[in-house]
């Protein structure tokens, strides 16, 4: 059955069938074939226990606290703010996509819009300053798949519903891993333009010691007042989730007003704003939740057929043990990164896999938190990899294997922090654990 599900899957969305579809009919299939009981009679309560959660009420607020900021303008305030405090380092503009893509993270809690908005801001920036558009493109992909790292992040809202996995703990077991994924990006372009000068943007002149751009002190300190609002705005929805004064989704919802009275202070809060960011927050939720009801239907008729059973069977005939076994699930999870879209990978293998890691020893936040950089890898692998898509959108020319090739060394450097992850599981639990949560 394994095989046959796994296949199944993928053939389905080879098709172009909408994720949520997909999920469904292998739910049929698998009653169909492999149950002996009706499990279709199941489904109306299924798809009801699946929506009937409050937690789930975060998700909307979430996507509508991104869709406010970035149709108020915040993104292009935040990016020219940090290219006045970025620029100098190797590589120049590049740090500041990094930068603003890690301070936008913090706020919009999607790795798609994350990338769709910095590469909307800095593209125009780079073919005017003559950027290499490999790397500047690469770093655009790859900065934008912290959205589902850095906390909030509807990712790991999914997860933690998914899991019955505390949502707080699992916010905060993300944010160290997410500022240093962010810092290890700016350090391999630091490197890189180091060692290639061309690919980090143009030069003073010889009388300037061939620096890279320059700003005045002035201008650096000015920038600061678009700064703050977005750090504001992270420490009040975060902060009063720790702090024990909200709920996650009381924090979303307080995360909402205050995108409202940063968009009113910058006199972006008009009628048609408004009615485009509700307009793409209905079209964002609905999709996420058809991918998680159809997720529990599909995940409900495989426990009832069996295939946990079998699964864990098969890993323990490969006698690899605990270590082993995760390995095989994280190359597991990048092979199908190739070829599944991010969320449907996630919700489609979640309730199969966890019970098999926990049951191996291993937490669930931690592996939640090692799952979450997988599908971000995801992201920029070819060839689904959405924010690679979404960067070559945003460009006027061009072909898609410029920001392929852009992106291939951040993902050695996330190759690199599953490993550190895997060998120091203080990074990720150290937080949390501190916090006494």
């Amino acid at each position: 059955m394994i095989w046959s599900v796994a296949a199944a899957l993928l053939a389905l969305l080879a098709l172009s069938i909408p994720v949520g579809v997909v999920l469904f009919l292998l739910g049929f299939g698998v009653d169909l074939f492999f149950s002996p009981l009706p499990l279709i009679r199941g489904l109306g309560q299924v798809v009801w226990s699946a929506s009937d959660s409050s937690l789930l009420i975060a998700i909307p607020f979430f996507v509508l606290l991104g869709e406010i900021l970035v149709r108020a303008g915040i993104a292009e305030r935040t990016y020219k703010a940090l290219d006045a405090w970025l620029s100098w380092l190797p590589g120049g503009l590049i740090h500041a996509n990094i930068g603003t893509a890690t301070m936008f993270s913090a706020t919009s809690g999607s790795s798609v819009a994350t990338a769709a908005t910095v590469a909307t801001v800095a593209m125009p920036q780079a073919e005017r300053l003559g950027y290499d558009p490999r790397l500047f493109s690469g770093a655009i992909a790859a900065g934008g798949t912290l959205g589902i790292m850095i906390p909030p992040s509807i990712n790991l809202i999914v997860y933690g519903f998914l899991t019955e996995t505390s949502i707080p703990r699992l916010f905060l077991a993300g944010l160290v891993p997410g500022l240093l994924l962010a810092l290890s990006f700016m350090v391999i372009t630091a490197a890189i333009c180091k060692l290639r000068p061309a690919l980090g943007g143009p030069l003073l002149g010889p009388s300037l010691g061939g620096r890279g751009r320059d700003f005045a002190w002035s201008e650096r300190l000015s920038g600061l007042a678009d700064l703050i609002p977005i750090l504001l705005l992270f420490g009040v929805v975060i902060g009063s989730i720790y702090r024990g004064w909200a709920t996650p989704t009381e924090a979303a919802a307080l995360g909402v007003a205050m995108a409202g009275l940063i968009a009113a202070w910058h006199r972006a809060l008009t009628r048609d704003m408004l009615v485009e960011a509700l307009l793409g927050t209905m079209r964002i939720t609905a999709m996420i939740m058809l991918i998680i009801v159809a997720a529990y239907f599909l995940n409900y008729t495989l426990a009832s057929a069996g295939l946990g059973r079998e699964l864990r069977g098969f890993l323990d005939g490969l006698g690899l043990g605990p270590y082993g076994t995760l390995i095989a699930i994280v190359l597991l999870y990048i092979v199908l990164g190739f070829f599944v879209e991010t969320l449907s990978l996630m919700v489609a293998t979640i309730p199969i896999v966890v019970p098999i890691v926990a049951g191996l020893g291993f937490d669930k936040v931690w592996f939640g938190i090692l799952l979450i950089l997988l599908i971000e890898m995801a992201l920029i692998t070819p060839p689904v990899g959405l924010n690679l898509y979404v960067v070559q959108g945003a460009r006027k020319g061009g072909n898609l294997a410029e920001v392929m090739l852009g992106a291939t060394p951040y993902v050695l450097t996330m190759m690199l922090m599953a490993l550190l992850l895997i060998l120091v599981p203080g990074l990720a639990l150290w937080l949390p654990e501190s916090a006494g949560g």
